[in-house]
């Protein structure tokens, strides 16, 4: 008996270690593609070939909260390096239409690295900017147009990337509550306007309500989704768990996690069109890239049942990485646009590649 009790307990070592080891060596792979994937989009900014628009644009922001987040879960120092470089030559500015949301997503850099290194020129004229924001009434209508999104309403879904986890992340650096108080009320005046309580989906914004796809149902870009369930994830990750609201935010997110797992597509994606996914046949990265954060996300704080959602994070990643090219270049992005459109294996940008960083360093965290 001692013997056979001797033997079950090596064997369950055994069993147990070969567990921790297969965990191990898959973050490390994870860890692995992690790298080759920034890499090669550093690589891309350093040579000056892809990125062609201002770096204070929203699809460099994006991007940047990619990276931050890699940089967190990986001390690499040339991320460090990048990242300061870009405020460095950002002249750690906000983009050129001072209230407009995508012009100062590159905020949530600044923050972030003011957190770390702690020098005032990294938010000095973000927090003057959040300052003129936080004393705005925003009390127009959302119906949208170019003049009313840069007089500073947030009437697109997207803006609540954009802009929410810029104006909490001030709060967080600062311990000023104004920027969280604001960006919590403009959140919810968007959120009354743009999100489908029927089918916890938002719309893109007011010109999409009336809109159908060719088979006659609602239009709902996974892009655009997956913008607005990451932000939930990152306000709530950045938020006080007393703040006032903070039940209302995981509501939202449970709904939303809870729709978007019952329609992925059988390879793990969600097509640009997430009601549509027969016409816009094709995978999509950068929606799914979202959505996969936001659901590793979920599961590492608690918020969502692991046994319920691990199995769509998972089915999620592991399509995300037949997107990568042999290189590290980032394929399946659907171009800049604000409906749902198709993607091809060419076809990449920046803010899809942040959007793979966010969710593989998530899983990194859980794996970890």
């Amino acid at each position: 008996m001692k013997n056979i009790a001797g033997l079950c307990c090596f064997l369950a070592l055994t069993i147990g270690a070969r567990s921790q080891d297969v965990s191990m060596e898959t973050a490390s792979e994870v860890r692995s593609l992690l790298t080759k994937v920034a890499n090669w989009q550093i690589d891309e900014y350093e040579a000056g070939r892809i990125i062609k628009l201002p770096l204070t644009e929203w699809e460099n922001g994006a991007f940047y909260t990619g990276m931050v987040a890699l940089k967190n879960v990986d001390d690499n120092p040339r991320y460090d390096r990048f990242l300061y470089g870009i405020g460095e030559q950002c002249g750690w500015d906000t983009g050129p239409i001072r209230l407009f949301a995508d012009d100062y997503c590159i905020a949530q850099l600044y923050s972030a690295m003011y957190m770390e290194h702690g020098e005032k020129k990294m938010i000095a004229k973000w927090k003057a900017l959040a300052d003129t924001i936080v004393a705005k009434p925003f009390d127009e209508s959302l119906a949208i147009s170019r003049e009313l999104t840069h007089r500073g309403e947030w009437a697109w879904c997207d803006a609540l990337y954009m802009g929410a986890p810029s104006l909490a992340l001030l709060t967080e650096a600062l311990g000023d509550m104004r920027y969280l108080n604001k960006a919590d009320s403009m959140w919810w005046k968007t959120s009354d306007f743009l999100y489908s309580e029927a089918d916890s989906l938002y719309f893109r914004d007011n010109r999409f309500f009336d809109r159908r796809e060719t088979n006659g149902k609602n239009v709902f870009w996974s892009r655009g989704n997956g913008w607005v369930l990451a932000a939930l994830a990152r306000m709530l990750e950045i938020m006080p768990a007393d703040f006032p609201s903070r039940p209302r935010y995981e509501q939202q997110f449970r709904e939303m996690a809870a729709k978007i797992i019952k329609i992925q597509q059988a390879d793990g994606s969600w097509h640009a069109s997430l009601y549509d996914p027969e016409t816009f046949a094709e995978k999509e990265s950068s929606g799914t890239g979202f959505f996969c954060f936001a659901l590793f996300w979920g599961i590492n704080s608690g918020v969502l049942s692991s046994e319920t959602y691990l199995p769509a994070a998972e089915r999620a990643w592991t399509m995300l990485q037949t997107c990568i090219h042999p290189d590290g270049k980032l394929g399946y992005v659907q171009n800049i646009g604000d409906k749902p459109v198709g993607a091809a294996y060419e076809s990449t940008n920046v803010y899809g590649v942040g959007a793979f960083l966010l969710a593989g360093s998530e899983y990194l965290k859980f794996l970890d």
